[in-house]
């Protein structure tokens, strides 16, 4: 279910990823929620987590490189950062479930 909604996401724009555009993101404040995928590397988390704590973003671990590429249509993934608010809440809201 997350990872369709991370496609859905992705075809209407609402997705970036890769690990440069979605730090950017999170510094000039249009990423809503950081999903970093497990199985990223320990500097890619910690990374994201310093970052997106200090700049008061949800962040969560969900899914595998390989699953969050194909969700948004691309190769692999550590990280990508939802940018529509209402989708962000409809994420984190499946993530809890």
């Amino acid at each position: 279910r997350v990872l369709s909604m991370l496609g859905l996401a992705a075809r209407g724009r609402n997705v970036v990823s890769g690990e440069l555009q979605t730090l950017n993101a999170v510094k000039d404040g249009s990423a809503m929620l950081v999903i970093v995928a497990e199985d990223a590397s320990e500097n890619t988390r910690k990374l994201f987590t310093d970052k997106c704590s200090f700049y008061q973003v949800p962040l969560k671990l969900y899914g595998t490189r390989e699953e969050l590429g194909r969700a948004i249509g691309k190769d692999m993934r550590s990280s990508l950062a939802i940018v529509n608010a209402g989708l962000a809440q409809s994420v984190i809201g499946y993530l809890e479930a």
